[in-house]
């Protein structure tokens, strides 16, 4: 069997060719391929062009289109590798839907509307189709530059050798020793993965001789040179800004050495006894000269070799396991010997073990322990099999869930990409993965009225395979559930595709009740989005988030029922999301992507004692964590320290890396652009007030303000795109000659410190001028870039001409430049403390009301002329939008006043990256992410769950690594016979006055001594005055004091209350709640 025969393999009846064919190269060649930057920037910030490339190049088999494997699909597709092919031999049974999320149960759609997977319900079921076939069309729509192919029947030899990666989901051990001995031998990459219930299995095996090209993926680390010892060891001593991150033993390059100049040409060094802000070489530089200044040091990344095992050879000698639970270290060996005891098991009997069969249960252990047995001393063998592990082994192995197929179709789709590109380590070569404690307890089956004899008897359903994990009563416990997701973006559309998969809010046959999921987001759908966000099309572009996202998530299973909300969390949506909202939900699932919004849906759901799973990524990482009422801490309980900042002083005067420059481009390209024609426009709206405004404040800022608004509409006004070219061309002059000149002019080369040490020395870089050259390309781009943008800021057409950069540089070439004259007594902030919210154009002598009112005067007459007839268009920065200009100014901006400090250029990508704040992402973190918390769901809807049930993970599929703990309890505060923690609100009863609130605390042996309502004070013991609000009521108070409303419908408030024990010592006591109505 093969793929079609335009790639050069036999055609077969059984591949069904794609609808749509790949674009590039058809030879695959890596110079050839064509990467599109706005869709895939996310996914190219984490692995690179170079990568990416090379999973353009490749052709991937993905044997089995189980949900496992429809999940590694999707990531891989998504990915943009060469072609997919899915091959299964099984027709579609009505259990698949449980977690396959691209099969039809029947047809209840006829003909879809244009939207989402137009071939979701093509007019027909999919149940008795080929597996592959019935998904294959849905796995082509998400990336049309990947041919998908579909193909059954036997996998030959002769096929198999056509592609790069063959993974097996569905796989016997048999037929898995034989692909992978097949593939072991002429070098393509094997990957044998499956999972059962809670339970899961993945082999790697990429051959004899496979490199890695990039361990982590992590940016090398770097330092700037201080001081170079003369000797053996030499010592290195770095700038004390950032803390060395360098390991003994790695290699380090050289480079701007001066004075020591064979550290630049002798390298890489290895380095020894690193410090925090030094290490060793174990080099002799007594010949080489003495150390005079300057130096960047790199940490130079070696690939790394792999010798991988055959399947046959790994099975008996399986080296060391990725571990996953630490509180699990045996976990992975008992599972090695348990898998294959499932493997005999299946293949003497023809089929899984039962769900809650004592005799399967019995004779899978026995199988173990022979297995066991057999084994020699000293190999994976086992002191004793685990009698318990193997029941709960036994009892999934017939099912496929949802979150583990989401999950490990994150981490398979990371190893394909992996053995695609050579980015990132491997597993290597054995990963086992249990979620047992997301099985509910027969404790907790009882209380919620389960455990009876047809608990895991399948209803006939989708989700069969489910029940046959957790039973019908967490079923109908999924069906009932009423949940908050917060977020429509990568993570909120797998959540999704999970709750639909899941029966999640979703009507069970006979079943009255069900609840619904709630999912909000403010966001639009970006092309960037399509990467990852697998619910959106090209055509969904500019619609709302949530709306595609619900809509297409019921089209995955038409019993699932979702609301879509456009709305932002947040304290000004309080009346959208309101107390009786909160109180009626069961769960909240946060799918954000900032920190703000996290902490405010974590207040929210301590406030109401709801359940909160949280979860992130950052490009190959990503982490969850659980916080359960009363058990665990709240999301804010612990913060990251803040993002550091570069000193105003560096930014702006002595940049010494891109990222400097970055910054500084992208604050002047707002001010230029968004600021200053905004504040112009204001002025323009209304004259005689904004004059009455400024004139109310005098101050450096009011008059900087107005400067900017001079310079839009006074002497650099421009009305013609020529002039627009002058003001680029001058732009350039200013930015990379005058200042730079009148820089050095200050502080000459030789200039010292008051200390008499050079004022430029490290990590401080001496800038050069820059002369215009209207043949140098980066200089042209720049003028061409602000011409643009200048004209789009006023109006002003473009000529068909401004396309052309030369054109537009030749213009600016012939623009008449005053002759650069240096200024005494200038002053230049270098005080790295300086406050970054003050402006850089210090050392101005004259008054700043006098400037005010002159510029007032002048641009008052200059508004009475213009009148109505100048429309202003501020730009606000598109970083996704390649025809803008907006990032070709901006890389223009920064790579200039790179080449000032001699640092490094960047191409327009990198820039993209930076200044637009990029966060890395991909979609196979995405999943892992995903299907962790909702492992954690199963444990968080059914009470009775301890708190060592839960877990909160952190995983990095670059190395790859999983840490799993138990989440951390909250701080609980005890006094007297009282305990609390942050999950409790005492709740007083009554229009109560402050005294009665007082008495009722003093009950308890507290003594209140401040009570406040959010920032007002209501009252103090240490103001006389406030004796007199003694005998008030709080809600009087709340009304005149706090000037806070309380509306009919409201019943309570809340405030915040001071309390000290009989000793005089602090007390953190709970939010008290007055219950006035």
């Amino acid at each position: 069997m093969s793929k079609r025969a335009a790639e050069g393999l036999p055609d077969t009846p059984s591949a069904k060719k794609p609808t749509m064919s790949k674009s590039g190269a058809p030879d695959g060649g890596a110079g050839q391929v064509e990467i599109d930057e706005n869709l895939h920037s996310r996914q190219l910030a984490v692995y690179g062009r170079e990568a990416m490339k090379r999973m353009a190049t490749s052709s991937v088999l993905i044997s089995g289109a189980n949900g496992l494997g429809v999940e590694i699909a999707k990531n891989v597709v998504l990915a943009g590798v060469r072609s997919v092919t899915v091959h299964d031999t099984v027709t579609v049974s009505l259990s698949d839907l449980s977690a396959q999320f691209y099969l039809c149960e029947q047809d209840q759609f006829g003909s879809p509307s244009r939207g989402f997977c137009v071939h979701l319900c093509r007019g027909h079921q999919d149940v008795g189709r080929n597996r592959a076939e019935a998904c294959r069309e849905k796995l082509q729509e998400l990336n049309t530059s990947v041919a998908v192919h579909a193909a059954a029947g036997t996998l030959t030899d002769d096929f198999v050798k056509q592609f790069q990666v063959v993974v097996c989901t569905t796989a016997t051990l048999a037929e898995a020793k034989r692909l992978d001995a097949l593939c072991h031998g002429v070098g393509t990459a094997f990957i044998w993965a499956q999972t059962r219930g809670v339970f899961a299995r993945v082999f790697t095996d990429f051959g004899p001789s496979f490199t890695v090209y990039d361990v982590n993926g992590e940016e090398p680390h770097s330092g700037i040179v201080a001081s170079v010892s003369s000797g053996e060891p030499a010592i290195v001593t770095c700038v004390e800004d950032e803390r060395l991150e360098f390991q003994d033993g790695e290699l380090v390059s050289f480079s701007e050495v001066v004075g020591m100049e064979k550290l630049n040409t002798h390298g890489p060094f290895k380095v020894q006894n690193c410090k925090a802000h030094s290490f060793e070489l174990a080099v002799d530089t007594s010949e080489w000269g003495e150390y005079v200044r300057g130096g960047i040091v790199v940490q130079v990344k070696e690939p790394k070799a792999l010798v991988f095992k055959t399947l046959e050879k790994a099975i008996s000698e399986p080296g060391e396991f990725l571990l996953t639970d630490f509180s699990k270290l045996d976990r992975a060996a008992q599972l090695h010997v348990g898998f294959q005891a499932l493997d005999k098991f299946e293949a003497e009997t023809g089929r899984s073990p039962r769900p809650a069969d004592a005799s399967d249960a019995a004779k899978l252990q026995s199988l173990a322990e022979q297995i066991n047995a057999s084994l020699p001393d000293g190999s994976a063998k086992l002191e004793a099999v685990d009698g318990g592990v193997l029941a709960k082994l036994a009892h999934c192995a017939s099912a496929e869930i949802n979150p583990m197929a989401a999950m490990f179709g994150g981490v398979v789709g990371q190893e394909v990409v992996k053995a695609v590109s050579g980015k990132f380590h491997p597993i290597f070569q054995w990963l086992y993965f249990d979620s047992v404690e997301s099985l509910p307890d027969m404790e907790q089956l009882a209380a919620a009225g389960g455990v009876g004899a047809d608990e895991y008897k399948p209803l006939g359903t989708r989700y069969d395979s489910q029940i046959a994990v957790f039973g019908r009563t967490m079923q109908r416990r999924l069906s009932a559930l009423k949940l908050f997701l917060v977020g429509a973006g990568a993570l909120g559309c797998e959540f999704l595709k999970n709750f639909a998969c899941m029966g999640v809010a979703s009507q069970l046959p006979g079943g009255a009740e069900f609840g619904v999921v709630t999912v909000t987001d403010d966001d639009v759908i970006e092309k960037s989005n399509l990467s990852r966000q697998f619910l959106f099309r090209d055509w969904d572009i500019g619609s709302s988030k949530s709306t595609v996202a619900a809509a297409a998530a019921q089209k995955l299973n038409p019993g699932f029922h979702v609301t879509p909300l456009q709305n932002r969390v947040s304290p000004d949506t309080e009346n959208v999301f309101d107390d009786k909202f909160w109180q009626g939900l069961d769960l909240v699932v946060n799918a954000l992507d900032n920190v703000n919004a996290r902490l405010y849906v974590d207040s929210r759901c301590v406030y109401f004692c709801k359940p909160l799973l949280e979860s992130g990524t950052l490009g190959p990482k990503c982490n969850t964590q659980m916080v359960i009422p009363l058990l665990t801490e709240n999301y804010g309980a612990s913060r990251d320290p803040p993002e550091k900042q570069a000193p105003m002083c560096t930014v702006h005067s002595f940049p010494h890396n891109i990222d400097h420059c970055l910054t500084w481009a992208r604050s002047e390209f707002e001010g230029l652009l968004e600021k200053a024609p905004r504040e112009a426009a204001s002025f323009l709206g209304n004259p005689a007030d904004y004059a009455k405004a400024v004139r109310a404040n005098p101050d450096a800022s009011a008059r900087q303000q107005l400067e900017a608004v001079a310079e839009v509409l006074l002497d650099n006004r421009s009305t013609t795109f020529e002039q627009c070219i002058t003001w680029a061309r001058l732009r350039f002059q200013d930015y990379f000659h005058n200042r730079i000149a009148q820089l050095t002019y200050t502080f000459p080369e030789d200039a010292t410190t008051s200390t008499g040490a050079p004022f430029w020395s490290a990590p401080k870089r001496f800038p050069r001028p820059l002369i215009f050259d209207s043949a140098d390309s980066a200089h042209a781009a720049f003028v061409q870039a602000g011409a643009i943008l200048r004209a789009d800021v006023y109006g002003i057409p473009r000529p068909s001409w401004a396309t052309d950069a030369r054109k537009v540089a030749a213009v600016a070439a012939g623009v008449d430049v005053p002759a650069f004259v240096p200024r005494a007594g200038v002053q230049i902030e270098t005080d790295p403390k300086a406050d970054r919210t003050k402006s850089s154009q210090a050392g101005r002598t004259y008054d700043d009301e006098a400037v005010i009112e002159s510029l007032l005067t002048k641009l008052d007459a200059a508004a009475q002329q213009l009148g109505t007839t100048l429309k202003l268009s501020p730009i606000q920065f598109e970083k996704d939008d390649d025809t803008n200009f907006h990032m070709d100014l901006i890389a223009g901006l920064a790579n200039m006043r790179a080449r000032n400090y001699s640092i490094p250029e960047v191409d327009k990508l990198k820039a993209k990256l930076i200044a637009g704040r990029i966060i890395p992402a991909i979609a196979t973190a995405t999943a892992v992410a995903t299907g962790l918390v909702c492992l954690e769901l199963y444990k968080a809807i059914l009470p009775g769950k301890p708190l060592e049930a839960y877990r909160n993970t952190f995983a990095n599929l670059a190395l790859p690594l999983f840490a799993m703990a138990e989440p951390i309890p909250p701080k609980v505060t005890k006094h007297n016979d009282l305990t609390w923690s942050l999950w409790d609100r005492w709740t007083l009863e009554g229009d109560l006055t402050v005294q009665q609130v007082l008495d009722w605390l003093k009950g308890k042996d507290l003594n209140a001594y401040s009570i406040s309502c959010g920032p007002a004070l209501l009252y103090n013991n240490i103001f006389p005055r406030h004796a007199d609000r003694l005998n008030k009521k709080m809600s009087e108070l709340v009304v005149t004091v706090a000037k806070m409303e309380l509306p009919s419908h409201r019943d309570h408030f809340d405030v915040v209350v001071a309390c000290e024990d009989d000793a005089g010592e602090d007390l953190d006591v709970p939010l008290v709640s007055i219950k006035f109505k």
